[in-house]
């Protein structure tokens, strides 16, 4: 009987290696991995008891801070990158023009332009205000604000439901100011040292002692003038001045003092003296803007063209030819043609016997007729040199009852004072104003010096 062959203790040892081989290989790739697994699963749902080594959880500390999980936002969570743009208005701009330029939604427009009341508020453009525009990377329109005037801005938004509109209130915080000066060469240069606007000193000059002063001839070194004012702010940002409240003005000696007086119910509006009295005369002392006085009246006068004497019964103000002419005072067109040296004339008669007459116009204004009635302002004709003239000015005669007066010097008859029916309110806000006058004028006397180094 033969004995079974036995496998040779080289083979038996080939087989062990092998089976060793195959083991610690398993072990070697299988165990690092459920070895992982399991770390994860302790440092993301660690059950309680379950201690991790501290150097792993500092790693897991530092890991969460360094690399958290990104979470994809929904399709409603998404917020596109926002630009933000503030355009100035040119001159001709309309908003599809700015929308072209800037590459917005004309869709978009088109669907701002139908919501209610808000057509109007866009497209009356003025150049020089900001619009601001909100919009997307492809020209989406997300707001647009706009400030549609002093005390409103139009604020237009996307939402999800399209566009809607609003206007919110802005209201405008008024602050009083005053500012006292010395006339050194000329008012405006020393009214704008002393800080009032261009604007300001034309109301100054024009609306309020313009009646009573002269300023291009009257003025002169020494001149004094005071003045309360109001400027206007919109959430801290100044916008711009507002009305003259009170002022005062010492020309050669004499002065002269207003006030502003607004009835609280609309229908009186303008500047007084402190006695009640308008400082609104009935007749302007030079219808025209003139750059300089070429004839004065003179009864004495060597006539330039006739070369002998001959009254001139007026006052020739030198202008630019074209320059408009404005009625002296309210009155009905009683002659406009051609009048001898006069060349073309008109003549206003304003009743209770005065007359004034404007001469050498280069033309009529447009729409004047013989028998209308004009307003004080209102544009008569253009300066010219028709007639016996050497050179364009305006020929200006006031006359009462047929008697030549200087209109210069003559004294003009005063608009209506303050109504009775006003007369209470008047007081009551005259006094405030003179108050501020009066201490605005301490104030300045205080530092006066300071003024004018």
């Amino acid at each position: 009987m033969t004995e079974p062959t036995q496998p040779s203790s080289k083979l038996l040892t080939g087989q062990r290696s092998a089976h060793s081989y195959v083991r610690w290989a398993f072990t070697g790739l299988v165990l690092p991995v459920i070895g992982g697994l399991i770390a994860f699963q302790l440092l993301t749902n660690k059950p309680a008891g379950v201690l991790v080594p501290e150097p792993l959880a500092e790693l897991t500390k530092q890991a969460t801070q360094e690399l958290p999980v990104p979470v994809l936002p929904s399709k409603e969570q998404s917020n596109p990158l926002v630009n933000t743009v503030e355009f100035v208005v040119r001159r001709n701009d309309t908003l599809e023009r700015i929308f072209r330029q800037l590459q917005l939604n004309l869709d978009d427009l088109a669907k701002i332009r139908q919501l209610p009341d808000v057509k109007t508020a866009l497209d009356m453009l003025k150049p020089g205000e900001p619009i601001t525009f909100e919009h997307d990377d492809d020209g989406a329109l997300q707001s647009l604000t706009r400030q549609v005037s002093n005390t409103e801005k139009l604020s237009v938004t996307r939402d999800a439901d399209g566009f809607k509109a609003e206007l919110i209130a802005t209201p405008v915080t008024v602050k009083t100011a005053s500012v006292r000066g010395l006339v050194e060469s000329s008012l405006f240069a020393s009214a704008r040292k002393a800080g009032l606007s261009a604007e300001l000193i034309m109301r100054l000059a024009n609306d309020i002692f313009g009646w009573d002063i002269d300023f291009a001839l009257d003025i002169q070194p020494g001149d004094e003038f005071n003045v309360v004012y109001e400027k206007q702010y919109r959430d801290n940002e100044y916008l711009g001045d507002g009305r003259i409240l009170a002022a005062e003005f010492i020309n050669a000696g004499r002065t002269y003092r207003a006030i502003r007086f607004d009835s609280t119910d609309g229908e009186v509006g303008n500047y007084f003296t402190p006695e009640g009295r308008s400082m609104h005369k009935q007749f302007l002392r030079a219808p025209v803007d003139f750059t300089r006085i070429s004839s004065g009246f003179n009864l004495a006068r060597l006539h330039p063209i006739l070369n002998r004497i001959r009254a001139h019964k007026g006052v020739d103000y030198a202008a630019s030819t074209g320059t408009p002419i404005k009625a002296a005072g309210d009155g009905k067109i009683s002659f406009q043609g051609v009048q001898n040296g006069y060349g073309n004339v008109v003549i206003l008669d304003h009743g209770n016997g005065i007359t004034t007459l404007y001469g050498h116009m280069s033309r009529f204004a447009k729409g004047t007729r013989n028998g209308e009635r004009v307003k004080q302002g209102d544009t008569i004709g253009y300066v010219g040199m028709t007639g016996a003239a050497t050179g364009p000015h305006l020929h200006y005669e006031y006359r009462i009852n047929g008697n030549y007066k200087d209109p210069r010097t003559v004294p003009l008859p005063n608009a209506e004072p303050i109504p009775p029916a006003y007369a209470a309110e008047f007081r009551h806000q005259a006094d405030l104003m003179m108050t501020n006058l009066d201490r605005s004028v301490q104030r300045a006397v205080s530092i006066g010096p300071l003024l004018h180094r």
